[in-house]
């Protein structure tokens, strides 16, 4: 639905009428002298325009969201976006220390500047910028980058349905994924065909094929008329996704990056008379670098994956000309605008912007607002049972633990009678301000998969050192094309050494478990959640979690487990 300047502002006086602004995302007196009162008027440019958010993980309400303070690069990476931190990010891209976009895009001062800002995201939020912005730009796409179905309660009780019927009201235009498929081969089919397709939403992805015949299971892309000038959007679903995740719930289909195949794609998008070529991505950003490096022919790759919020664009150079790369950062808390100017049936110009969203600042939509209170609704009283107070800043999102995944640890250790813990190095996950109950909606933003059964096993000091070079292999490989994405896996009881610029095998070294070195061939008991392997039959892990917190009330973790870092000195991706 595309609304015009009156209609949108019609919306808000209909908003404001209802009451809206008085609910619990409401702006406290104030505010508003504490943001640029210009700060969402974006003039449009061109004629062609992308609007863009990815990894929202299923974040229908508002929340606070950290940003890493500890991203490091490593090889040809090191030093360049998106693997900068704090001061250095913002320096690189210019933006003012201590203004809205630097604390939306860094972790600084994070705790005051998130009780001055308030919280980012909301769907209904997000629907008011996309129709602010809609207004002015006719015909624009929205392009939905992917992990939207997962990451929260409502959406794993719901299969994913509170999330396709959000989707729809946002009015998404194209869609691509990854943590989709955790639902299974038959439901991602299934609400494809009978939700999206329906809707008009294309779901694009050309590097997922048969198994075992190689032909393609989805749509490689689609082209979209804007304003006369024809847009193909090429989908890149997340390459690993067999490996990051259970294989068993995608027995059928074969994932890849594809570059030979992707050339092709796009050349026969060319051919069908394409004047621009947009891939929307879920490889990673630093995967998608390389990739506009070596694929020719396409004017941006609009990614995802990775969570990286990069607040301007990346000009890569290819035998071809010059792609950009952006990103759109996670949780709903940005929305990337990309405006073309075509003409003579190529880009001659562009603008990108990435705006925060703000919900103290944005009006909430009042049919996504409808539609979150009611899919809610069942869920109300579990959704919001206080769990214990936290008297630290609760979050997960660096290449090593967060306070959140200390919660976690400490509690499949007690719960769980282990030595060591592992916990996954999953991006998502949403952050509790000090002094706050922990709610169980905000334990299942950390937990909330379809395989999060908790597992206790027994493992020899090889096999764990084994484990920690494998994932530390994949995060610091010098090869971006091998980067599966995520961060380390988090550890209790177990403290290590790390050279990020080392090779595998040789990156971990002087292991302890409970203050004492690793014995190669004693076998130690290990703790875990959300295995690939074989399905478990076991409580989840938000139960054992919950019932930990319970007994505790009172939470303080202090500073989060980093290991003993080396060759990292001078690295732009590490403020501590």
């Amino acid at each position: 639905m595309n609304l015009t300047r009156r209609e949108f502002l019609e919306v808000l006086v209909a908003a404001s009428a209802a009451g809206l602004t008085t609910g619990a995302w409401a702006r406290a007196p104030g505010d508003w002298a504490k943001m640029p009162q210009d700060f969402y008027d974006l003039p449009a440019f061109g004629n062609v325009s992308l609007l863009h958010y990815t990894d929202c993980h299923a974040q229908l309400n508002p929340v606070y969201f950290r940003e890493p303070n500890v991203n490091i690069g490593v090889g040809d990476m090191q030093g360049n976006p998106p693997l900068l931190v704090g001061d250095k990010l913002l320096e690189y891209f210019g933006v003012k220390p201590g203004t809205p976009k630097a604390h939306a895009i860094t972790h600084l001062d994070f705790t005051e500047a998130a009780r001055k800002y308030g919280r980012v995201g909301g769907f209904a939020h997000l629907s008011t910028l996309v129709q602010k912005l809609r207004a002015d730009r006719p015909n624009a796409l929205l392009l939905d980058g992917g992990d939207t179905w997962q990451g929260s309660a409502t959406s794993l009780w719901t299969d994913a349905q509170d999330m396709v019927d959000a989707q729809k009201l946002l009015g998404v235009d194209v869609m691509v994924g990854h943590w989709e498929f955790t639902f299974g081969e038959e439901r991602v089919l299934d609400i494809i065909s009978n939700e999206l397709e329906p809707a008009g939403i294309d779901w694009v992805a050309q590097n997922v094929v048969d198994a075992d015949w190689g032909d393609p299971i989805f749509d490689p892309y689609t082209i979209r008329n804007i304003n006369g000038v024809p847009v193909a959007i090429v989908g890149q679903a997340f390459p690993y996704t067999p490996v990051a995740n259970p294989g068993y719930m995608i027995p059928n289909w074969s994932f890849g990056i594809r570059d030979e195949r992707m050339q092709q794609v796009v050349d026969q998008a060319r051919a069908e008379g394409a004047q621009v070529v947009v891939v929307l991505s879920h490889n990673g950003m630093v995967t998608d670098i390389e990739m506009a490096g070596r694929v020719t022919g396409v004017d941006v790759i609009m990614g995802g994956h990775t969570h990286d919020a990069v607040p301007g664009v990346i000009k890569v150079s290819n035998p071809g000309g010059t792609t950009l790369v952006t990103n759109a950062g996670s949780n709903g808390k940005f929305l990337g605008v990309m405006d073309f100017d075509v003409r003579n049936g190529k880009v001659q110009d562009y603008r990108f912007t990435m705006l925060p969203v703000f919900s103290n600042f944005l009006e909430p939509d009042p049919e996504m607002t409808a539609h979150i209170e009611r899919v809610r609704e069942p869920y109300r009283d579990k959704l919001a049972e206080e769990l214990a107070i936290t008297e630290d800043l609760l979050y997960r999102r660096g290449n090593f633990n967060g306070t959140f995944d200390e919660l976690i640890v400490q509690a499949l250790r007690t719960e769980l009678d282990a030595e060591i813990a592992f916990s996954p190095g999953f991006r998502w996950g949403t952050t509790v301000l000090p002094g706050k109950a922990i709610t169980f909606e905000d334990l299942m933003t950390q937990t909330a998969t379809t395989y999060s059964e908790v597992t206790r096993n027994e493992m020899t000091g090889e096999q764990i050192k084994h484990t920690l070079e494998d994932v530390a292999n994949s995060i610091f490989n010098q090869n971006p094309y091998l980067h599966r994405g995520g961060d380390m896996v988090r550890t209790g009881g177990l403290k290590y050494t790390i050279d990020p610029h080392e090779s595998m095998g040789s990156r971990i070294s002087d292991l302890e478990v409970n203050g004492r070195p690793m014995d190669p061939q004693k076998t130690y008991v290990v703790a875990g959640w959300a295995s690939v392997a074989a399905p478990v039959d076991d409580e989840p892990v938000w139960e054992v979690v919950a019932r930990h917190l319970r007994n505790e009330k009172t939470v303080r973790v202090g500073k989060p487990y980093l290991p003993t870092l080396k060759n990292v000195e001078d690295d732009p991706g590490l403020d501590i």
